[in-house]
C-alpha cells in the first residue's frame, strides 16, 4: 500500500504554498498530487486557485524524493500537443518524478465551459467519452514518439516534435480515472494505474459497506477490461482518491487503518488523502492527519 496526498492549489507559493509541499515530503507521502482545473467548486470558486502545472514545477524544485502528479487532467481545457510539451518539461525538471492522472472531465468544476461561447452547454457524457478516447492515445504517442502527425475528429497534430521525450521511459505513467466501460478500456490499454473516487451516488446517503461493494464492482469491471485485451490487471496500480465516499478515514488513526485495510482487500494499492483545508469539505484535524501520514501504513501492516 502507498499513501499519497492531494494538495489543492489555493495558496500563494511564498505565503505557505512551498511549505505545504515540503511538509508532504517530510511526512513520507509517496506522491503529492494537485487538481488540474481552472477553478473548482464552491467555496473554492470564489477564492485563490493557481495553475496545476506551474505549481507542480515549483514543487519539483522544492522537493527531492516525493513523486508529483495531477488528479486529474482532462480535455476540458487541455490539448494533447501543448500538454505533452509541458509534461516532458516537467518530467525533466522533476528528475522523472511525474505521474499524469487523467480523466474525461465532467460538467462540474466550472471549467467545463470556460473555453466555450457564452451560453453554450457543457459537453454531454458521450461527447466527453468521445474526446477522451481520442485524447489519451494521441497523448501517448506524443510522449513516446519524436515526431507525430495526427488528424482526428477533435484533435490534430502536424509534424509535432517532442525531442528528447520523457526522462521516464517509454513515457511518464498515466493514472486513468474511469468507471464507465469506455474509460476502463482506456485504462486497461494505456494506464499504468487506475483511479476511482468510488460511486458518487453513495456519497451523501450511502453507507461505507455499500461504497465498498461499489468499488469492488469497479475493480471487477477493470479486470474484465484488461482480460479483453490480454493484459494482467495486476500490472495496473489501483488508486482511491478519498473524500467522495461515505467513509470518514481522517477521523482518527484507527478509522484510517480500518478504511485502508478494507480497501486493500479489494486490490486498492494507493490511497490519496486531501490535505486538510479548514472550513471546507476537506476540513480535518491536522494533528490526526499527520499521525496518519507518519504511522498509518505501519499500523496497517500490523492489522489483524
Amino acid at each position: 500500500m502507498r499513501l499519497s496526498t492531494v494538495i489543492l492549489p489555493i495558496r500563494r507559493w511564498h505565503e505557505g504554498g512551498r511549505e505545504v509541499w515540503q511538509r508532504a515530503e517530510e511526512l513520507g507521502f509517496h506522491t503529492a498530487y494537485t487538481y488540474d482545473h481552472l477553478s473548482w467548486r464552491v467555496p473554492f470558486r470564489e477564492g485563490p486557485w493557481f495553475g496545476a502545472l506551474p505549481t507542480l514545477t515549483a514543487a519539483a524544485s522544492a522537493t527531492d524524493r516525493m513523486r508529483l502528479g495531477t488528479l486529474v487532467t482532462s480535455p476540458n481545457f487541455r490539448h494533447p500537443v501543448t500538454l505533452a510539451k509541458e509534461l516532458i518539461s516537467l518530467d525533466d525538471i522533476s528528475d522523472g518524478r511525474v505521474t499524469l492522472g487523467i480523466g474525461a472531465g465532467s460538467a462540474g468544476g466550472f471549467d467545463a465551459t470556460a473555453l466555450l461561447p457564452e451560453g453554450a452547454q457543457p459537453w454531454t457524457p458521450r461527447e466527453r467519452a468521445d474526446r477522451f478516447a481520442e485524447f489519451v492515445p494521441l497523448l501517448d504517442r506524443l510522449l513516446t514518439e519524436d515526431a507525430v502527425t495526427h488528424e482526428g475528429r477533435f484533435f490534430s497534430a502536424g509534424d509535432v516534435r517532442n525531442i528528447p521525450g520523457c526522462l521516464q521511459r517509454p513515457r511518464l505513467p498515466f493514472a486513468v480515472a474511469a468507471t464507465g466501460p469506455r474509460g476502463l478500456k482506456l485504462a486497461a490499454r494505456h494506464g499504468q494505474a487506475w483511479v476511482t473516487t468510488g460511486d458518487p451516488k453513495l456519497f451523501a446517503e450511502g453507507t461505507p459497506d455499500q461504497s465498498l461493494e461499489a468499488i469492488r464492482g469497479q475493480v471487477a469491471k477493470l479486470g474484465s477490461a484488461c482480460e479483453e485485451i490480454g493484459r494482467d490487471a495486476g500490472e495496473l496500480g489501483k488508486t482511491l482518491l478519498t473524500g467522495f465516499t461515505p467513509d470518514r478515514p481522517l477521523d482518527s488513526l484507527d478509522a484510517f487503518v480500518d478504511f485502508a485495510g478494507r480497501h486493500t482487500e479489494l486490490g486498492i494499492d494507493e490511497i490519496v488523502l486531501h490535505w486538510p483545508i479548514a472550513g471546507t469539505q476537506f476540513a480535518a484535524d491536522e494533528k490526526v492527519f499527520e499521525q496518519i501520514a507518519s504511522e498509518g501504513l505501519a499500523q496497517l501492516g500490523n492489522r489483524g
